[in-house]
C-alpha cells in the first residue's frame, strides 16, 4: 500500500464512527479508544473522532472533510451484508470511483464459506471501491479496505481489531508520545489553575491537562502531562509537584 501523507511532523489521525446504533446509544462505541491506544503506542496523532449515522450523503461530507486534514482516517462500521451497510459506496462516492465485487475479496470470502453460503447478501462484504487495496482480518475473512488515506474497517470490535493489527506497521511512526499522572488529590482546580498555567506557558511542548474523578474519597483531581519531549515532561511534572507540594504546606 502507499503510505499517505509523508510531510514534517509526526503523522495525524481522524476516526469516523458510522452507526445509528451509536448515536442512538444501543451499542456502545470501544473502537475509538483501541484505535486512540495503538496509535499513540507508535507515535501517531489522534486529532478528531465523529459520529455520523448511516446516512450517505453525512457519511461523504464527514469523509472528505477529515481525509483532507489528517495524514490517515479510520472509519469503523458499515460493511457488513445488510442493506444498512453502505460505507463502501460512500467511500467510492467521496473519491468519485467506481465500486464493484473484487475477485479478491470473493477469494478472501471463499475461505470461510461455501459457495451455498455465499449468497448475494454476503457477497455485498466483496463490493470494493476501485482502486483500494484489501485490509485481511483473521476473524471473519470478510476484509476492509484502504483508499488514499482512509483505512475502511468494521464496527464489530475483534473484527476491527484485527483490521487494525494488519494495517499498523505500514502506517507512517514517530516518537511515541510520553505521559506522566500526578496526583494532585483533595487540592480544588480552582487553587492550583493559574500557577497551572504558568507552567503551562514555560513548556509549550508539554501538554497539560486536570482531570476531576470521583472516588470513594469524594472528587479527587489529577494533572495529566504529555510530551514526546522526556526531558521537558520530567521537568514539567517536577514544576508540577512543587507546585501541588506548596499548596499543601499553606493550607490551614
Amino acid at each position: 500500500m502507499e503510505e499517505p501523507g509523508t510531510g514534517e511532523g509526526p503523522a495525524t489521525a481522524a476516526v469516523l464512527v458510522i452507526g445509528d446504533e451509536i448515536l442512538s446509544g444501543r451499542t456502545q462505541d470501544t473502537n475509538t479508544r483501541y484505535i486512540a491506544d495503538y496509535l499513540a503506542e507508535i507515535g501517531v496523532d489522534l486529532r478528531e473522532a465523529r459520529v455520523v449515522p448511516d446516512v450517505e450523503d453525512e457519511i461523504v461530507a464527514a469523509l472528505n472533510a477529515l481525509r483532507a486534514r489528517y495524514t490517515y482516517v479510520f472509519t469503523t462500521g458499515g460493511i457488513g451484508p445488510t442493506h444498512d451497510d453502505i460505507t463502501a459506496d460512500a467511500v467510492a462516492r467521496a473519491f468519485g470511483v467506481a465500486i464493484g465485487e473484487d475477485p479478491r475479496a470473493i477469494a478472501m470470502l471463499r475461505e470461510r464459506f461455501t459457495e451455498e453460503e455465499l449468497n448475494p447478501a454476503r457477497r455485498r462484504m466483496a463490493r470494493i471501491p476501485e482502486g483500494a487495496e484489501l485490509v485481511r482480518n483473521g476473524a471473519s475473512k470478510a476484509p476492509g479496505f484502504w483508499i488514499g488515506n482512509v483505512i475502511v474497517m468494521a464496527g464489530v470490535p475483534v473484527i476491527m481489531q484485527s483490521m487494525m493489527d494488519t494495517v499498523g506497521p505500514q502506517l507512517r511512526s514517530g516518537a511515541r508520545v510520553l505521559a506522566e499522572t500526578v496526583e494532585a488529590g483533595a487540592i480544588p482546580e480552582g487553587g492550583y489553575a493559574m500557577k497551572l498555567e504558568e507552567i503551562a506557558k514555560a513548556y509549550p511542548g508539554v501538554s497539560i491537562g486536570s482531570y476531576p474523578h470521583f472516588s470513594a474519597d469524594g472528587v479527587r483531581n489529577q494533572i495529566v502531562l504529555r510530551s514526546r519531549d522526556a526531558d521537558g515532561l520530567a521537568a514539567a511534572a517536577k514544576d508540577v509537584r512543587g507546585l501541588l507540594s506548596d499548596l499543601v504546606k499553606q493550607a490551614p
